[in-house]
């Protein structure tokens, strides 16, 4: 007998997460050190595997540059490792006898981990790593275009684990990805909570599956380059941002904003550093290449190279071209370039004023990629203040470049490869998420104050001391006197 597809992977799924909660329930009597020591031995076999693992996705789904996988394994193993070691995530957390509160840490259960395509291996290692150091296990959900190098990733984890002595069945992923699978893996009473990674609409399934989760929008980070910024640094962040990887980080620039008195400048500068500026005629025909008919961002262009996106557009560019630009000036929905492009594309616009620039990127937050990133070059502190009181993001990086200070490794925001959006791009939290948001806080707290405290009556009750009642019957006696 065949069986059905969907019905196998649901089944599986429900044997992953029967497997992962038993195995849990076993870390969760661990003390710190050992899971510290499992947390240890998973990043170091993913690090010394780190090149093996971004030749295998860069194989698998055509996206990027696997010299910078490599980066991107390194960071989601060793660098965000390095960030949680000596965090407190098990047991007793605080103590305050003098305010009667003590905080106990505790696990979740097990983290349902969707996988995207584009950092599939270096996204996997993170996740095992946040949530392993907060005592859960996890099931992952794998796209299918990245299923061989995110199931290699998870062997190599497993094998770590049984090697440092920790529970079999931990750490697992789905073999027969269906939409069926991964609705059941996210509604599962098994599962405690979803770290989603991905797509709007992969999101926007986790958020209303039933099952607590944390999720991240689009981005559609505008850069901008004050005039009192270091113009040659900028640009050189902003290049070296967006060529990373193809462009395949969420948090990397989507456009710059320049103001009047300094395009010229930045223009040059931009040239300098191997931008190719598209001709009117050029940034049209690219356009019809960045988004799909349903509005979505085409998939032929994400991960790809500058000269492989100028042949499917039937464009000649040089060969020393690193970025493509358009100058634009319109934002929404039917501007391809105000919008993200997971690819080395930029929008180009220019402004009167910092304050025009401010509305502007606001405009083209607020259409898409509200709560993510946005980046500002700028020696002005009164300027970047005002970015910071007004932009709809819950990250504003200052002179680094998008990418790589987005997830926290050319910035100290926490390491990570899920970057929460807030409230207002949907989100349930605004964190660069880490193992503080894999667990819950047990608060224990001490009586520290009587009914009669919160009325501001005397207090009357049988454990009132012998002293006590000596006083009152004497002020009672002195009364009677008077």
């Amino acid at each position: 007998m065949i069986l059905d597809k969907d019905l196998a992977s649901i089944q599986e799924v429900r044997d992953l997460l029967a497997a992962s909660k038993k195995a849990q329930q076993q870390l969760a009597t661990f003390p710190q050190e050992k899971i510290n020591d499992i947390c240890h031995a998973i990043a170091n076999a993913c690090y010394e595997n780190s090149e093996k693992l971004a030749k295998m996705a860069h194989e698998e789904t055509g996206f990027g540059i696997w010299q910078d996988k490599v980066v991107k394994n390194t960071f989601g193993s060793k660098i965000v490792f390095e960030k949680i070691k000596h965090m407190k995530t098990i047991g007793i957390l605080s103590e305050n006898t003098e305010e009667g509160i003590m905080e106990v840490a505790v696990p979740l259960g097990v983290v349902a981990g969707l996988i995207p395509s584009t950092n599939p291996t270096s996204t996997v290692m993170y996740k095992t790593l946040i949530s392993v150091k907060a005592g859960n296990g996890i099931v992952f959900s794998p796209h299918p275009n990245a299923l061989k190098s995110i199931l290699e990733t998870i062997n190599i984890i497993n094998a770590a684990i049984a090697t440092a002595g920790g529970p079999a069945g931990l750490v697992s992923c789905m073999t027969k990805a269906t939409m069926q699978g991964t609705a059941e893996l996210m509604k599962h009473t098994d599962t405690a909570v979803i770290l989603a990674t991905g797509g709007s609409a992969t999101v926007k399934a986790a958020y209303s599956s039933g099952t607590p989760a944390i999720g991240v929008g689009p981005d559609n980070g505008p850069a901008f380059i004050e005039r009192t910024a270091n113009i040659p640094q900028a640009v050189k962040h902003i290049l070296d941002s967006k060529t990373f990887d193809n462009g395949t980080i969420c948090a990397s620039e989507q456009s710059i904003i320049v103001e009047e008195v300094s395009k010229a400048a930045v223009i040059a500068e931009l040239k300098k550093q191997g931008a190719h500026f598209l001709s009117v005629a050029e940034a049209k025909q690219l356009e019809k290449f960045i988004m799909r008919a349903n509005g979505t961002m085409n998939p032929l262009i994400v991960g790809k190279s500058v000269q492989r996106i100028a042949d499917l557009a039937g464009l000649t560019v040089p060969q020393s071209a690193r970025v493509l630009i358009a100058e634009e000036t319109n934002v929404g929905p039917k501007a391809p370039y105000s919008r993200e492009k997971l690819a080395p594309i930029l929008a180009f616009y220019t402004t009167a004023t910092w304050e025009a620039a401010c509305a502007l990127s606001m405009e083209i937050l607020h259409q898409e990629g509200a709560g993510h990133t946005m980046i500002i070059h700028s020696e002005d502190k009164n300027v970047i203040r005002e970015f910071a009181l007004h932009k709809p993001v819950s990250r504003l990086l200052v002179n680094t470049p998008g990418a790589l200070g987005g997830i926290g490794a050319t910035t100290n925001l926490m390491p990570a490869l899920t970057l929460g959006c807030g409230a207002v791009g949907g989100s349930s939290t605004s964190d660069n998420i880490g193992p503080a948001n894999l667990f819950n806080i047990r608060r224990v707290a001490y009586g520290k104050r009587e009914l009669e405290d919160l009325r501001g009556e005397p207090v009357s009750t049988e454990a009132t001391s012998q002293e006590q009642l000596i006083n009152t019957l004497i002020e009672k006696v002195l009364e009677r006197l008077h």
